[in-house]
């Protein structure tokens, strides 16, 4: 009988020990497949049982969470939503998350575990209240911005050159993200609207749209020139003809601006003659344009800020008559209106280029510190002393060349005009551009870059200009930035 007793215990106790490791390999080994299971609704119900943290534009939040009462309780908010789409994206319960709202959304949703006041806690499943992303957004740049650019189709970007900080980040026409919040039938009648909307209001031109840069790329031509030794002295004459036989071709380059012949560089960048800054990009050669291009940030597949850019390109597999189109930011040289806001910030930054960057730091749902931005890394996009040179060019295009329209009185103000054509044959209305930086009469440094691209200017083709249309829209950025008294902790 004993014995019985024995090979029964016995057998119970392995089926206990079948059960427990059951129980582990449910619960470690085959949790994630669970999880990710389409019919497992705990995740999204837990997901949606709290209130998601704030974005936060100069200390105060420009999102939050309403109370449906329905099973998926909390539904994402936003104030002046179309004015920061291109920041904070959208967190959808149908279409999920993103920009800002998908790159921090650990945070956000309170599962990031830094959000955990102790190691061990939060391990249990449970979720930590929404922390909130404290962003390097001024208010009133934005606002200058998304007004300047109204009824019209363009973007613009705004940094601080001496740390990278995004001021300003602008995508127009834009759209609310609250219509995409909840999971009704009106969310899904208004993400088939606006994905058959032909201006794609979803798209981020800011940083996710690459356009020629036209002569704003002049900026990038002149620093490869000054600093591979092609030209020395911003008055001497560049031995330019107008105009401009393309090498190897008979292909004429002209220009808009008359007496642009053999001119100094000063001038020729005041009045943007593209043939000289075409022989310009030549006589530099390929090599030391594409090194200039890349240390500008040009060809970077990987610039984060921390969700993706599209990448700006310069092309090198080009030959001499392509490197001409190319150093006059056409051809297929490519730009994001950030990365020429970058290129602005470098001549303002004594040839530095910092790494641009949209979140200053984020914290727990009280207040405190999870993690900040820390120092970003630099590039040296040319020599100190082209940046010195180049400020002057930019200063002169802007008190006496094509960019008087960007003149702030009481600041020194450097500019760039652009005008790009492109389309087949070059039939599309031309892209206008202005890339510029400012510095107020009692600032020991630029505090301001800008990179403003309008696609579709109100006017004839023949009067669409950088210096028109875009150049009062930087300017208004400018103003507002240096009017606006800086953050706390900046």
């Amino acid at each position: 009988m004993t014995r019985h007793i024995r090979h029964a215990a016995f057998f119970c106790a392995l089926l206990l020990v079948a059960l427990l490791v059951n129980a582990a390999r449910i619960q470690v080994i085959e949790a994630p497949s669970y999880d990710d299971n389409i019919a497992n609704r705990r995740t999204t119900i837990s997901r949606y049982g709290q209130p998601r943290g704030d974005i936060l534009v100069d200390g105060e939040p420009v999102t939050g969470s309403h109370d449906t009462g329905e099973h998926l309780r909390y539904e994402r908010t936003y104030t002046n939503g179309p004015m920061y789409a291109p920041v904070t994206g959208f967190a959808s319960q149908e279409y999920g998350t993103t920009f800002l709202e998908h790159a921090q959304d650990g945070v956000l949703a309170g599962t990031d575990p830094l959000l955990s006041p102790f190691p061990w806690s939060g391990t249990n499943g449970d979720r930590n209240p929404g922390g909130d992303v404290v962003t390097t957004l001024r208010r009133a740049a934005q606002e200058a911005a998304y007004e300047g650019l109204a009824g019209r189709k363009g973007a613009v970007a705004a940094i601080e050159p001496s740390t990278g900080r995004i001021l300003a980040l602008v995508s127009a026409p834009s759209y609310d993200p609250s219509a995409l919040s909840g999971n009704g039938a009106s969310v899904t009648r208004s993400w088939a609207s606006l994905n058959r909307d032909k201006d794609r209001p979803m798209l981020n031109r800011a940083v996710r749209k690459t356009y020629p840069p036209g002569s704003t790329f002049k900026v990038v031509t002149a620093a490869a020139a000054l600093d591979a030794g092609v030209v020395e002295d911003l008055d001497e004459p560049t031995d330019s003809p107008d105009p401009y036989t393309l090498p190897g071709t008979r292909t004429s380059l002209t220009n808009e601006s008359e007496g642009c012949e053999d001119v100094p560089l000063r001038k020729a960048f005041e009045w943007s003659c593209n043939t000289v800054f075409a022989r310009l990009g030549v006589r530099t050669g390929v090599n030391g344009m594409a090194r200039t291009a890349d240390a500008f940030g040009f060809n970077d597949a990987n610039l984060r800020i921390p969700y993706s850019v599209a990448e700006s390109t310069f092309d090198t597999e080009v030959d001499r008559a392509q490197l001409a189109l190319s150093s006059i930011g056409q051809y297929n040289t490519r730009a994001t209106p950030l990365q020429m806001a970058m290129v602005a910030a470098a001549v303002a930054n004594g040839g530095q280029v910092r790494s641009p960057y949209l979140v200053e730091r984020t914290t727990r749902a009280g207040g405190a510190t999870v993690a900040t931005a820390g120092s970003r890394p630099t590039r040296q996009a040319m020599r100190p002393s082209t940046a010195r040179l180049l400020k002057e060019l930019m200063v002169d295009a802007v008190r006496e060349g094509t960019g008087t329209n960007a003149w702030i009185p009481g600041a020194t103000v450097g500019g760039k005009t652009g005008t790009a054509q492109h389309g087949l044959g070059n039939s599309g209305t031309p892209y206008a551009w202005f890339v510029s930086w400012a510095k107020g009469d009692r600032d020991l440094e630029p505090k301001v870059a800008v990179a403003v691209v309008v696609e579709d200017a109100d006017a004839d083709r023949g009067e669409i200009s950088g210096g028109g249309d875009a150049a009062p829209i930087a300017r208004a950025v400018m103003e507002a930035v240096l009017k606006s008294p800086s953050p706390q902790g900046s």
